[in-house]
């Protein structure tokens, strides 16, 4: 009687367990599916409200021409110049971002004592945590003035450059190279961590010294998570509208340094509570320029990824 209770208690626990894994199963694909999904119902819904307006206006209209005068009697709606301001700004904050990113993760991972990383760390974290909004307001409040004087000091004897008051693209790439500062930061130094102790001490023991190991050894063997970091900072500045509008002057221009410059998010949000009609409809198309944009963009990175690992 024992030996057939104990087989019935081992068989309601391996039932019982079975049952928990077909659950959780469940539950996992039912996330999964619900993200591809909302990826998908995204994808749609952009296609179906973008696409109308490239055939009453044209393609060429759209993309291809620089003025934007949606209201004018007759009206036009060149996007050439917010495409290209998105993409020279999101290199220029990458370009600034990155570097500082990476070397802060070296400092806090490889170099800075325990007491100092214990609290640049959570400063760190803590400029993650702010929102968007502030940045834009802090730009706007502390560095429009500062580039303001510069662009006059610049332009003193000039009789031709509009003055912008310091709101131009140089602010906008300073306000979003500080806003990726986080992700890539944090992303990266949990990147160096993971470097197995063994690659560093058998470098230092061949006589490498601790910057040759940081340089040749711990960031080539992290550099998977590196561009991970860098993939999510990308997402960050191209995505980024509210912080950008305050800064960047919010006008379509050609993107020069110290021109009033307008980003395709900041299109978006200027316009869409009061447009109608084709106007409306060309702003969707502007969103789905946006999207396929950065599909690209993370689709390139994802790429150089794959091939990092499989390296």
């Amino acid at each position: 009687m024992r030996q057939i209770d104990s087989i019935l208690y081992r068989s309601s626990q391996v039932s019982c367990a079975q049952a928990i894994e077909k659950a959780a199963e469940m539950i996992f694909s039912l996330c999964a599916f619900t993200a591809v999904g909302a990826v998908f119902s995204i994808t749609l819904y952009m296609i179906a409200n973008g696409v109308p307006a490239v055939f009453q206006a044209g393609v060429k209209e759209i993309l291809f021409t620089t003025v934007w005068q949606p209201t004018a009697t007759e009206p036009s709606f060149g996007i050439l110049y917010v495409i290209l301001t998105s993409i020279i700004g999101t290199f220029l904050a990458v370009l600034l971002g990155v570097p500082v990113g990476i070397l802060a993760a070296v400092f806090l991972a490889e170099v800075a004592p325990r007491r100092l990383a214990a609290v640049v760390r959570p400063a760190v974290e803590l400029l993650a945590g702010i929102p968007s909004v502030i940045y834009g307001v802090l730009g706007m409040m502390i560095l429009n003035p500062l580039m303001y004087r510069l662009e006059q000091r610049i332009f003193a004897d000039s009789q031709t450059h509009q003055f912008t008051g310091g709101a131009n693209l140089l602010s906008a790439v300073f306000v979003l190279a500080l806003m990726i500062l986080p992700t890539v930061i944090n992303i990266s130094e949990a990147a160096l961590l993971a470097v197995p102790p063994e690659l560093k001490a058998s470098s230092l023991a061949l006589g490498a010294s601790p910057v040759q190991t940081i340089f040749q050894v711990t960031i080539p063997a992290a550099r998977s998570g590196i561009l991970a970091a860098v993939v999510l900072g990308v997402g960050r500045a191209v995505g980024e509208a509210m912080a950008i509008s305050l800064v960047s002057g919010n006008s379509v221009n050609l993107p020069l340094p110290f021109h009033s410059v307008r980003f395709l998010t900041t299109a978006i949000v200027s316009e869409m509570g009061y447009a109608g009609g084709l106007h409306r409809q060309v702003l969707f198309t502007i969103g789905l320029v946006l999207f396929v944009f950065i599909m690209i963009i993370n689709g390139i990175l994802s790429s150089i990824l794959k091939g990092e690992k499989r390296g």
